[in-house]
């Protein structure tokens, strides 16, 4: 046993640790979306194939060498979207790019709190959140804006009368960007059927992306946050600052201001 480990090399360790790291990143990445029950099936795939060595099944072996040898391009078709993301998360800047905690904090509070005005009132909203993956290709029109996010302006924006009400807000690097936007619409059949344009939209952007949909419906006053091409429905004030927070990872660094006040 002992000589075993004493013909690995530094350069092993540094290859195999490479490999580890990226199956834990691709386990991260996958983790939560529909991607997890599709390479489930596949794992289930490869027990079978093997089984049916072992047991000499002939034809189902002869099937299934055929379908495993094309493995690669049938990964790449399943997971496309998700390959898509990982692609252009290398290389992006976080949501809060040189801010301070306090800052990143004031911006999830106003957030929170047009949610809560809106949802009390029954008023349609739809808030896209760009993290480290690009949106600018998946948006459609949309009139530009550059404010900081201002609960008030937010309101104000998905007001019935604001001629720019209908589409998503569009948030990136922590300043308001885009205003009216058009997202894609998931064409997932598993979505339930009492969801809405909104709902279809803010799953649709997730799924192509590493985007955060906020969603507030307008038939039931309720808040929704979609991730991943998944949804968290009936989220409430601390709920959602909750959801929020770790979503969009704030650093733990204390402003100044933070500092002298304590």
């Amino acid at each position: 046993m002992f000589d075993v480990f004493a013909n690995i090399r530094l350069l092993d360790l540094l290859d195999i640790s490479i490999v580890a790291f990226i199956i834990y990143r691709i386990i991260l990445l996958i983790k939560g979306t529909r991607a997890v029950q599709m390479l489930l099936g596949l794992a289930v795939i490869l027990v079978v194939y093997v089984a049916s060595r072992v047991g000499d099944l002939h034809t189902l072996n002869w099937f299934l060498s055929n379908f495993l040898s094309s493995i690669i391009l049938v990964i790449v078709v399943i997971f496309q979207n998700d390959i898509r993301r990982a692609l252009m998360h290398v290389g992006r800047n976080p949501f809060f790019g040189g801010m301070t905690y306090r800052e990143e904090s004031e911006i999830i509070e106003e957030l929170v709190k047009a949610c809560v005005a809106l949802a009390s009132r029954k008023i349609g909203a739809l808030i896209a959140i760009e993290r480290e993956t690009g949106i600018r290709d998946i948006l459609e029109s949309g009139t530009p804006i550059d404010s900081s996010v201002s609960n008030e302006l937010i309101r104000a924006i998905f007001m019935p009368s604001s001629p720019i009400h209908d589409g998503a807000l569009v948030i990136q690097q922590g300043r308001l960007t885009l205003a009216g936007c058009f997202l894609p619409l998931s064409q997932s059949r598993d979505i339930s059927k009492t969801l809405g344009t909104r709902h279809r939209a803010a799953i649709g952007l997730t799924e192509l992306s590493d985007a955060v949909a906020l969603i507030v419906s307008e038939e039931t006053g309720k808040i929704s946050v979609a991730i991943n091409g998944g949804m968290t429905r009936n989220l409430d004030a601390t709920s959602l600052k909750k959801v929020l927070g770790r979503l969009l990872e704030p650093r733990r660094i204390k402003s100044k201001a933070g500092k002298q006040k304590g």
